[in-house]
């Protein structure tokens, strides 16, 4: 059998190996600049930065990192939601040769505190309503030197500008706060406006470490993978090459995913750059009614998103009354897609949606389905171009599976990582012979279709059987009852592990767990069914939505100690 059979079922015009340029991430912006500079770059509300401001933005602020001794190889911490300043300081730290430590500003003082030590960072970009709430507590205990702070209203236009103020003092928490004053801290905008575009312009090679970006930290401490400028620009170009209908110049991407994750850096951020797109940034997701109001003002044509953001926009009364067909492609990643959200939103749009697979340690896309070719629904579709994937036997790394078995799945390709930073036992447990290692769980199919069936990690052994909780939830979900499920293993005396389902029910739903139990027992082998299950109003999730499966886990190791989660 071809092992690469995937490349027969490419759509047409993609090709199964790419002549990559030989860029660095900043010289995708420059080169959009020079191509078209009076095209928007950025739209925010009423703001609106074209590239040719952008690019004077991004010379300013680069030359004011530089002033303030800035190197090459140094870390800026980025701590901002999807805002024009997050653009500008992201390009500005990579044109200085330094790398962006994206960061999420959900993170308590904690998470920050870890961050910003293991990175070492030395200059931390932040908003006033950040600063206030945790960066303000961390600052004497962490290596930054100079803190630049943002103001969500600083690059909005009249009448906005004034009154935008008031609606972000009446969030919860607010969204705005006074601007401190200190030694080391600097008003962003205030910054930029008063330094001068003449940054230094240092010898930047694309294999040089672009980003040190931190994994989501679902199986365990966070850690940073090492992204080079090659491993980026490689990505984007594989994701340019198969959305074929896509032309330069011309699109507009809505970015709705968090410039913190590598998926909305790679795909809301760099790529649209790439391409001379416009950005419709999008800094609250969870703004259903603005997105589609968004959609619909700008016409937007690229939707990158994940599941539950699709779910909740299909899910609003107004859907119906939105034109929102502009929209061409739709590229869902992160988890499962129901076939009922795609249904839905395919029906209210007219595009297409296809599902894929990547992750950090891969810059982060790996996998997608075709866009306008045979889709495969519940498989995450095919290898990328110059991307290998196989399955190997779970037990022994060097036995390649043949298709309809399951192993762990894993990569090579040129936008895999460089290495874990400060970690080489990590890098050389991940990095094999130029093979990244996932832990993933997946089957391949004979024409080149992958499918995740779980992670290696999370996979529970009870009386000696593998059982892989997505499966279980994936039935459960299919039930009319539950909208959501995350299935666990406990530990279990006779059985080694139990099998222990957490369940979300739709809104006026009612189900028991004997119901349950017995529609589990229609649809799975016997030592697959939950032996316990507790109903919830909510899951814990990520920034980007995927389910917590540890904090589950967390919990019932507390539990049954007879104590507090993290005792």
């Amino acid at each position: 059998m071809d092992p690469r059979v995937w490349h027969r079922h490419y759509d047409r015009g993609v090709p199964p190996s790419l002549a990559y340029e030989d860029l660095t991430v900043h010289g995708l912006l420059e080169r959009s600049a020079a191509r078209h500079p009076d095209r928007d770059a950025l739209v925010f509300l009423n703001a609106r930065l074209t590239y040719r401001r952008l690019q004077e933005q991004v010379d300013r602020l680069a030359t004011a990192f530089t002033r303030m001794g800035l190197a090459p190889g140094d870390r800026v911490a980025i701590h901002l939601p999807n805002l024009p300043q997050t653009v500008i300081a992201y390009y500005a730290t990579l044109a200085c040769g330094a790398r962006a430590v994206m960061t999420n500003p959900l993170y308590v003082p904690r998470e920050i505190e870890h961050q910003w030590n293991d990175a070492g960072c030395r200059i931390a970009v932040t908003a006033d309503f950040l600063w206030q709430r945790t960066v303000a507590e961390v600052r004497e205990h962490v290596p930054v030197e100079h803190v630049i702070i943002a103001s969500i209203p600083e690059y909005l236009r009249f009448p906005l500008k004034q009154l935008a103020p008031l609606k972000l003092r009446k969030q919860d928490p607010p969204a705005i706060a006074p601007m401190p004053r200190g030694e080391g801290l600097h008003a962003f905008r205030a910054l930029v406006d008063g330094t001068p575009p003449e940054p230094p312009r240092p010898e930047v090679d694309p294999g040089d470490t672009a980003v040190l970006q931190y994994t989501g930290g679902t199986t365990g401490v966070s850690k940073a993978a090492m992204l080079s400028h090659r491993n980026l620009v490689c990505n984007v170009e594989q994701c340019c090459a198969w959305m074929t209908s896509l032309e330069d110049g011309r699109e507009v991407f809505l970015a709705a995913l968090p410039y913190f994750h590598i998926f909305g850096m790679t795909i809301a951020l760099n790529q649209p750059v790439a391409m001379g797109a416009t950005v419709l940034l999008a800094p609250n997701p969870r703004d259903t009614g603005a997105l589609l109001a968004g959609i619909e003002k700008h016409r937007v044509s690229v939707f990158p998103a994940v599941p539950k953001m699709l779910a909740a926009l299909v899910a609003r009364p107004d859907v119906s009354s939105r034109d929102l067909t502009s929209v061409k492609a739709v590229f869902s990643g992160s988890a499962p897609l129901p076939e009922d959200t795609r249904r839905r939103f395919e029906e209210a749009t007219g595009a297409r949606i296809f599902e894929g697979f990547g992750m950090t340690e891969a810059s982060p896309a790996t996998h997608a389905n075709p866009v306008y070719g045979v889709r495969k629904p519940g498989t995450v579709g095919l290898p990328f171009p110059d991307t290998d994937a196989r399955i190997v036997a779970i037990d022994d790394h060097d036995v390649p599976l043949p298709p309809g078995q399951e192993g762990e799945l894993v990569i090579r390709g040129p936008q895999v990582m460089q290495g874990y930073w400060n970690r080489p036992d990590e890098t050389a447990d991940m990095l094999r012979e130029g093979w990244l290692h996932t832990g993933d769980l997946a089957v391949m199919d004979d024409e080149g279709y992958f499918k995740i069936v779980g992670r290696k990690k999370d996979m529970i052994l009870a009386s000696g059987y593998n059982v892989f909780p997505d499966e279980i939830d994936h039935v459960l979900t299919d039930h009319p009852a539950v909208a959501e499920a995350c299935t666990i293993g406990v530990p279990d005396s006779q059985r080694g592990e139990s099998v222990k389902s957490f369940v979300v029910l739709e809104p006026g739903a009612s189900a028991t767990a004997e119901e349950l139990e017995a529609y589990c027992r229609e649809n799975l082998a016997a030592y697959k069914v939950p032996r316990a299950f507790e109903f919830r109003d909510d899951l814990p999730r990520s920034a980007m939505m995927k389910l917590l499966r540890r904090e589950l886990r967390d919990e019932e190791i507390a539990a049954a100690a007879g104590g507090p989660p993290g005792a």
